[in-house]
């Protein structure tokens, strides 16, 4: 479809010139680092650059720290904090796109399709099978070169110089090797599992999305270090060490702090089997705090020198985890909730001006009455901007947590408070759905939850813009006829303005269990209003409305911090002890004054920036209650949700006529799908495993070149 060609303002000129030079330095970094961890193993490396790069850095503040310092995590963490600028300024060019209604319009290209459907890896497309061959690549490099460098030293003379026979001296390296290659692994471990990554969206990710790669890493990384473990072992069995077991000297690698931290990984690894998650999701989800004992143990094992090959992950990990700690320590203003007869709610929360999202975006959930302990992910299904003062999440009666949820809100004796504390929101930096002339969203059950989000994105888009949205069909799958509630979520609610004819929207639900429409089976959500209590506050961003340039500060402030206050210790208190040698002062100590100062430089650069930003939240909201202390309020009586009104509003008879249901059948979604017009077909999917990989099958098959599916995972 031909497009009219928008004239760029001289702000967008100057947003994507910017954001190309960051780009440009960002990848250069990153080809820097591949290319450092292709050269780590080699001969070149170790003998020739390394002490040159050792000699140069080598100084009296951070000793031999500081040339993995500056060779590993400065260039990561310098990534990290260029991509915060990035975002920033892609927001902005975002906002500036939209007002001059610039919607580019083009498909995913073929390295975007499913390659993989079905399988242990799940729905991956081509570009992610390219990565994983090559990152398996440097793993089987790295490995290969080790070895074949370690074994052209292990000669039979040595059988007689030190007593050990020639595959003794071969295991021993082989289980040295595995733990090297393995820290690759774990370098990379902790990128996925960010929830305010701010690497992730530079590629177009999203933590969610990303978790299989932390999955698939989990998995390789503990095959690694358990090989590790039981190769020296062996070694050490076979040549009457055993005794090596309980070594943890004051210098050099220690032995215990490894099997420690084994030990606690093995533990998280049994927890992570399909059907214990599946079954025992409580045993999954606790034992999956022994992180902290895997890492600090590690980092007890290796040392800190060696450590900081893996610690920029970790240490964006950390800030990110400290930032949520801070907002979950204050519970959220429950407004409403919508209670829907096929046990499932929608909570209603207060939230501030200056919060924004994208569609399909998820927040946490933790209501301390059922667990104090247990986070839940959920869809956000409103939009912000469509709905400024209101934040929406929905819940399927599913597991033992959500119907203990339900049920509280259910019950006949209606509760008037609910407190309730929130993680998020998080999802991705930005989407584009005017790309294609047809978005189909297929779901099944709970899945269109994410679903819903996007159709408010295209209402607001319509109504705000008047952009041309495109045509949208929506195609769900419910087990019974209560199940029919969920599209009443589609609509806001009630008070807030919607007008869904002005997108093309075309519904088909597909009842499976029931074959005709049962009259006796309410349809329709029942709204419970709850009274305002002075301890809760809306839900606001942590970082204010610039959260990216804030979390830039936060990285790079408080690394700079680390490093002055570590080298200061270090030369100061370390040097005149060790003198560089790395043979004196106690690498336990090292490591623990080292993992100190990190803590105490993210924790103090990241309460600050909260504490300032939560002032300038309490100044705007003090503000905007002042501008409307003169207008008439609304009492929670007068808003209460009534059947009658809004069957009969405009917004829901366009709904009703935009639906078709189906009864006793299932979609037929290959028809269905192949039958779809337009150059450009973009199809979403969320629902249960069957059905995903159904539907990018059909998109992968080739017949058709007009679908292109979106690789968006929904579910952690």
């Amino acid at each position: 479809m031909a497009q009219d060609k928008v004239k760029r303002s001289p702000t967008q000129i100057k947003y994507g010139l910017i954001q190309s030079t960051i780009r440009l330095l960002m990848v250069l970094l990153f080809l820097g680092l591949i290319f450092i961890f292709i050269m780590m193993p080699t001969y070149t490396f170790k003998h020739t650059w390394n002490p040159q790069f050792q000699a140069k850095t080598n100084s009296t503040y951070f000793g031999a720290q500081g040339t993995r310092i500056l060779i590993y995590t400065f260039p990561v963490l310098l990534i990290a904090t260029l991509g915060c600028v990035f975002l920033h300024i892609a927001k902005k060019s975002n906002e500036s796109n939209m007002e001059i209604g610039n919607g580019k319009k083009h498909g995913t290209t073929i390295w975007n399709r499913p390659m993989l459907v079905k399988g242990p890896l799940g729905i991956v497309s081509i570009t992610e099978i390219a990565f994983l061959l090559m990152f398996i690549a440097l793993l089987i490099w790295s490995f290969s070169i080790y070895l074949h460098n370690d074994f052209a030293t292990i000669i039979s003379k040595s059988e007689a110089e030190n007593g050990e026979k020639v595959w003794q001296e071969k295991i021993e390296s082989v289980a040295l090797r595995l733990g090297l290659v393995g820290n690759i692994c774990l370098a990379l471990l902790f990128f996925p599992v960010t929830r305010g990554s701010t690497v992730l969206p530079i590629f177009g990710l999203t933590s969610e999305g990303c978790i299989k790669y932390h999955i698939w890493l989990g998995h390789v990384l503990m095959t690694l270090f358990t090989t590790h473990g039981v190769c020296y072992i062996i070694y050490w069995a076979s040549t009457h060490q055993i005794s090596q077991m309980l070594k943890w000297d004051k210098v050099g690698v220690s032995n215990v702090a490894g099997e420690i931290s084994l030990l606690a990984g093995l533990v998280l690894w049994v927890a992570t089997i399909p059907y214990i998650r599946r079954k025992y999701f409580e045993l999954f989800f606790y034992t999956h705090y022994l992180y902290i004992i895997f890492i600090i143990f590690f980092i007890f094992h290796v040392g800190i020198s060696f450590a900081c090959i893996m610690l920029p992950g970790f240490y964006l990990f950390l800030v990110d985890r400290y930032l949520r700690f801070l907002q979950s320590r204050r519970e959220v203003r429950l407004v409403s909730s919508r209670v829907l007869p096929c046990e499932t709610v929608e909570l209603n929360f207060s939230k501030g001006h200056g919060l924004t999202y994208n569609p399909t975006s998820v927040m946490f959930i933790n209501v301390p009455s059922i667990s104090k302990l247990q986070w839940h992910p959920f869809t956000i299904t409103s939009n912000s901007k469509l709905e400024s003062e209101k934040l929406s999440v929905v819940i399927k009666s599913e597991g033992t947590w959500t119907k203990k949820l339900y049920q509280l809100l259910s019950n006949p004796s209606p509760i008037d408070r609910l407190g309730i504390s929130v993680e998020g929101p998080y999802g991705p930096a930005s989407t584009n759905y005017l790309r294609h002339d047809t978005l189909v969203m297929v779901s099944g059950g709970s899945g269109i939850t994410p679903f819903i989000s996007i159709i408010r994105e295209l209402i607001y888009l319509s109504t705000t813009f008047k952009c041309k949205t495109p045509n949208i069909v929506l195609i769900s799958s419910f087990k019974n006829t209560s199940c029919l509630s969920m599209l009443d979520l589609i609509l806001p609610i009630s008070g807030t303005p919607s007008d869904i004819s002005n997108i093309q929207l075309q519904i088909e639900a597909y009842i499976t269990r029931d074959r005709e429409f049962k009259s006796d089976s309410s349809i329709h959500p029942q709204t419970l209003w709850f009274k305002p209590n002075p301890t809760d506050a809306p839900i606001h961003s942590m970082l204010g409305p610039n959260t990216w340039l804030w979390l830039g500060a936060i990285i790079s402030s408080s690394f700079i911090i680390f490093l002055i206050i570590i080298g200061i210790i270090t030369r100061y208190y370390i040097f005149p002890i060790d003198h560089n040698t790395n043979k004196i002062f106690s690498y336990p100590l090292r490591v623990f004054l080292n993992v100190l100062v990190i803590c105490v430089s993210v924790v103090v650069v990241a309460s600050v920036a909260v504490i300032w930003n939560k002032k300038q939240n309490a100044k705007e909201a003090k503000q905007i209650q002042n501008l409307e202390g003169s207008s008439p309020t609304v009492s929670p009586s007068s808003m209460i949700y009534n059947v009658d009104r809004e069957l009969e509003s405009l917004p829901y008879q366009s709904l009703v006529q935009a639906t078709n249901v189906h009864y006793g059948t299932r979609p037929d979604l290959k028809r269905l799908l192949f039958e779809m017009k337009g150059s450009s077909v973009g199809v979403l999917v969320s629902g249960p495993k069957q059905m995903r990989q159904e539907v990018a099958s059909i998109c992968s098959s080739g017949l058709v070149e007009n679908l292109h599916f979106e690789s968006i995972s929904f579910t952690w």
